[in-house]
């Protein structure tokens, strides 16, 4: 579903009046926030997809990361997690069952995360992920709806997953661009609540399906502010992901969110293929940091000490009568 089908999807819903709802559907954020006492709330999310790599292991892991990330996005730790699966039980083998949940289960431990349980169905393809529970300060949690004008905005990981995945499925990416994506698909986004606990930032988002240009857009219309981005300096995994663009490399998702960017997004003189890789709908792709610029030094230190895949300072957050994103070559 697009970005913007879900959002007049979501419209449709009666609002929720609980004072303990932080966060709800209503921002767009990366996860439901519940306040459990003054110091303490719940952070809530769910996640899954169909494979995206042969190796049911890598699969497992990329889709138990991807899920996890959310509680991170929000400044929160993971506590517990339900595996959710979905596998036509008469094509997919055990051995192959029992090495994604194996997959999973590897990076909800490397999280700290205890998987106590879940759900399987029969289904005509396989699906997986995890709905996770986490827990975060409501005085230091990350919400989407925070950025101020000012705000140095921070990218965690490389873009171009969503391309590359796709040429995997058609044979077309190289070896190497395969085992660097999923080397950063599997990298857990712990610094997020690292981050949130020091209170060196007060934004965030996760870049995922709707690409960075769309989360962006998200974190705009939430906080009431514009944002300029220096396509440049957005970093892509290898240069490869442009050969991948040019054959016509691209998945359905991200074109779906390059249509939906153009109402909100200035691309003046930037390329296409650029347009294609700034929307590319990203699978456990990295944080989008709102950094104040006194906070700057603090906040790469941190990112370097947790080995971020990246630091790249790709923009800025600013102020604007209109949600929009101005696009500088």
């Amino acid at each position: 579903m697009s970005q913007k089908a879900l959002s007049q999807v979501l419209r449709q819903l009666p609002k929720l009046r609980d004072p303990n709802v932080l966060v709800g559907s209503v921002s767009a954020d990366d996860a439901g926030v519940y306040r459990l006492t003054r110091d303490c709330a719940l952070v809530q999310t769910v996640d899954f997809f169909t494979p995206i790599v042969d190796d049911p292991f890598c699969y497992g892991q990329i889709a138990a990361t991807n899920a996890i990330s959310d509680i991170y996005a929000m400044g929160g730790r993971p506590l517990t997690a339900l595996n959710i699966m979905g596998i036509p039980t008469d094509l997919v083998p055990n051995k192959v069952i029992t090495e994604i949940l194996r997959g999973g289960t590897a990076k909800a431990k490397e999280a700290g995360c205890a998987i106590i349980g879940g759900h399987t169905i029969r289904n005509p393809e396989p699906i997986y992920g995890l709905a996770v529970t986490g827990m975060v300060s409501p005085r230091r949690m990350l919400t989407n709806s925070r950025a101020r004008a000012g705000d140095l905005l921070l990218l965690t990981k490389p873009l171009g997953t969503g391309i590359a995945t796709t040429g995997i499925k058609r044979g077309l990416t190289s070896a190497a661009l395969m085992r660097k994506s999923i080397t950063l698909m599997c990298q857990l986004n712990i610094v997020g609540a690292e981050l949130a606990e020091l209170g060196l930032i007060r934004a965030a988002v996760d870049v995922t399906g709707f690409g960075l240009v769309g989360h962006l857009s998200s974190m705009c219309r939430a906080s009431g502010v514009g944002a300029e981005i220096v396509a440049p300096k957005v970093p892509v995994i290898t240069r490869e992901v442009f050969s991948l663009i040019a054959q016509d490399c691209v998945p359905g998702g991200t074109r779906q969110n390059l249509e939906t960017a153009n109402a909100i997004v200035e691309w003046n003189s930037t390329p296409e293929p650029v347009r294609l890789l700034l929307a590319d709908a990203q699978t456990s792709g990295g944080l989008l940091l709102c950094v104040p610029p006194k906070r700057l030094q603090e906040v790469e230190g941190v990112l370097k000490k947790n080995r971020t895949a990246c630091a790249a300072m790709i923009g800025k957050i600013m102020r604007s009568s209109r949600p929009r994103i101005c696009m500088i070559d």
